[in-house]
């Protein structure tokens, strides 16, 4: 026979905890002070009735406790009102809530107050659950699995989603995975313990390499439940029990391969005594049967010290802190000022659910229970390093522009504030620097006072040796024709200044438009990202004519492929002189009517049959396209709307007269 133990079998650190303070009371107390649990102290008979033996009882109201009795709260916690109670009743009580669990409860008062609603992935029966919704008035969602949502729940505005700490990692992977795809922005707080993580995880693990598995817990114990459920997926010879007592009787153990865990509530006495029940069964020994799991897992939990550096994981994050999974009894926290000196910055900005990271300990308790934490800290040192490195390689480092000061402004580096004088922010004039606030930019460091650790950048230095570096490549390829991609720059009564890659160059007003325009703002304006192309070129003294109409936006290439002699058009009156009339026919194509087509009778001039603004109709009787001349009649027009009527009257006198028989 061959057993394998699992390392986290048994006692959680918050069950332990728990079980420990009830009975270091029981040998204070020595029967002179009456002790309650509200609630079983832990899923577990075997524990339950020897805490009775000792005069220990569960109770589940907080009603008729005698006078100077002490309530020990059990790991699952309570709701906020129970505490409330608590006081106003005066009851003595100690708090064994599990860290963990004292972590959620934060996480929901704290959201629910911000106007967030609360979701809790769990079993609604569950005390733990209950005691959570009690920190959000009793208000939360609560879902066991994808179907609740997609049934029951409609996305709110804000979603804060947490979980049961025992729920199994695949239920909380697809929950989770549904608010992802169809809420908006939802706040997850991945709260499963990490106990209960390694737990299920070795589980599968053992599970899928042994004959037999062996899963000892209450059978009213969640956590233990899934535990069996795991099991179960990967050995279909798996047992469920509580004692040695439930071992199957008819079972040949010595030529098997057994795996044997436990849930958080089972204590290590029990696991001990069915392994030695099935060590007599088989007539073998199991060599690991002396493990202590309880200590095996508290031993796995790190030590922390203030001062210390250690990797976490970000399992959280509300606005302003950030939760971190250190691997310790309790999780730590970063407040947004211990994140970043960016007032500018959110979380989620610097950090990801998932990351890990590298933080310094501020404080190992801060009064709550709290690890407070700081990657400030250590960013600024590693980045103060960066900062020395920069400038003694002139290295180029990138950082965003968080503060502006007398004389200049604050550049957050790497952690490191590094200040640009105003002469060193562009490369040409401004007046109010708050318009570079939030840039994110290219700086070198001139100037380092390393006792002090106080940085001097240049913004200004990176942009003239990028536009020097852009425009050596620009002059030894730049040729007339050539297309490129420019930004505006400045605009002038003339035209239009681009810069086309480290050198501008001019638009003249009239390359602007095919129409005629008083401004180039008419077209364009500062920042405009444009397409121009090359029409004159002079290297030595460093000037660039620049094109920006197109030739297939010409009003006469458009004319050309609309327009054919004989075509009636409409058209506006835009100018008239002595000899005729000017019409638009498309803008910036305009044609002539001479004076003799504006009428079929005969005018003195053109303002007595037309007026400036009219739509009249016109025949094209000539176009001359090369040189931008078209010739209109509308007394074509005119005549030929004319002979239908003239026709018809003739018809009309054509038709033989009725005699005088005919009308009798």
């Amino acid at each position: 026979m061959e057993i394998i133990v699992a390392q986290t079998a048994g006692f959680c650190f918050g069950v332990k905890r728990a079980v420990d303070t009830v009975y270091d009371n029981i040998n204070i107390a020595q029967n002179k002070t009456k002790i309650y649990t509200l609630g079983p102290i832990i899923h577990n008979q075997q524990v339950i009735k020897d805490l009775e033996s000792k005069n220990v009882f569960a109770i589940d109201s907080l009603d008729n406790i005698e006078k100077d009795a002490k309530v020990i709260i059990r790991t699952h916690g309570i709701p906020k009102s129970t505490y409330q109670e608590l006081e106003d009743k005066k009851i003595q009580y100690i708090d064994a809530t599990c860290p963990y669990v004292k972590k959620i409860h934060r996480i929901v008062e704290q959201f629910y107050k911000d106007g967030y609603q609360i979701v809790i992935v769990g079993d609604p029966n569950h005390p733990e659950v209950i005691g959570i919704n009690g920190w959000c008035d009793n208000t939360a969602v609560i879902v066991q699995g994808p179907e609740d949502i997609m049934d029951n729940f409609k996305c709110a505005n804000k979603t804060c989603i947490v979980a049961q700490t025992t729920i199994s990692r695949e239920r909380w992977d697809k929950i989770t995975q549904y608010f992802k795809n169809n809420c908006q922005n939802p706040v997850i707080f991945d709260t499963i313990c990490s106990a209960t993580n390694l737990r299920q995880s070795e589980a599968e693990k053992i599970a899928k390499q042994v004959d037999m598995m062996i899963v000892i817990g209450g059978k009213h114990s969640s956590n233990t439940q899934k535990l069996y459920s795991i099991c179960k997926q990967f050995c279909s010879d798996t047992y469920f029990i509580e004692t040695f007592e439930d071992l199957p009787q008819d079972v040949d153990y010595r030529d098997k391969k057994i795996g044997i865990t436990a849930g958080a509530s089972t204590p290590v006495w029990i696991i001990k005594e069915v392994i030695k029940n099935m060590e007599e069964k088989s007539n073998v020994q199991v060599g690991n049967a002396d493990l202590d799991f309880a200590e095996a897992f508290e031993q796995s939990l790190i030590t922390l010290n203030t001062g210390d550096t250690v990797k976490g994981t970000v399992i959280g994050m509300s606005s302003n802190e950030v939760y971190v999974d250190l691997g310790f009894k309790s999780d730590g926290i970063i407040r947004l000022s211990e994140l970043t000196d960016d007032p500018t910055a959110v979380p989620e900005d610097i950090v990801k659910i998932g990351d890990v990271i590298d933080v310094f300990v501020i404080r190992v308790d801060d009064g709550e229970g709290n690890v407070l934490l700081s990657k400030k800290k250590l960013d600024s040192i590693r980045g103060w390093e960066s900062i020395e490195n920069a400038f003694e390689k002139k290295e180029v480092l990138q950082g965003k522009i968080i503060e502006v000061v007398n004389g200049g402004v604050i550049v957050l580096v790497n952690g490191i504030k590094v200040f640009v004088p105003a002469s060193h922010v562009s490369d040409r004039y401004v007046s109010d620097l708050n318009v570079f606030l939030k840039d994110n930019v290219s700086l070198q460091i001139i100037d380092v006072n390393k006792r002090k650790r106080r940085a001097v950048g240049s913004i200004r230095n990176v942009i003239v040796e990028e536009k020097e570096r852009k425009a050596q490549m620009f002059w030894s390829t730049a040729e007339v024709g050539k297309k490129y991609t420019g930004t505006v720059k400045k605009i002038t009564d003339f035209g239009a200044f681009v810069d086309i890659g480290g050198v501008d160059g001019l638009i003249h007003i009239s390359e602007l438009s095919w129409n005629k325009i008083k401004h180039p703002s008419e077209v364009l304006k500062e920042g405009d990202i444009v397409e121009v192309y090359i029409i004159e070129l002079d290297k030595e003294k460093k000037r660039i004519s620049l094109g920006y109409k197109k030739a297939e936006d010409n009003p006469w290439v458009i004319a050309k492929n609309k327009f054919n002699v004989g075509d009636v058009v409409k058209c506006k009156v835009v100018r008239l002189v002595p000899f005729g009339a000017f019409v638009e026919l498309i803008p910036g194509v305009d044609g002539l009517i001479h004076i003799s087509q504006i009428s079929n009778r005969r005018i003195g001039k053109p303002a007595d049959v037309l007026s400036i603004g009219e739509e009249i109709e016109a025949k094209i009787i000539e176009m001359d396209l090369d040189n931008q001349k078209i010739s209109l009649s509308r007394r074509e027009v005119l005549n030929a709307a004319e002979a239908p009527a003239v026709n018809n009257e003739k018809k009309a006198d054509d038709q033989p007269q009725p005699n005088e028989d005919d009308v009798k």
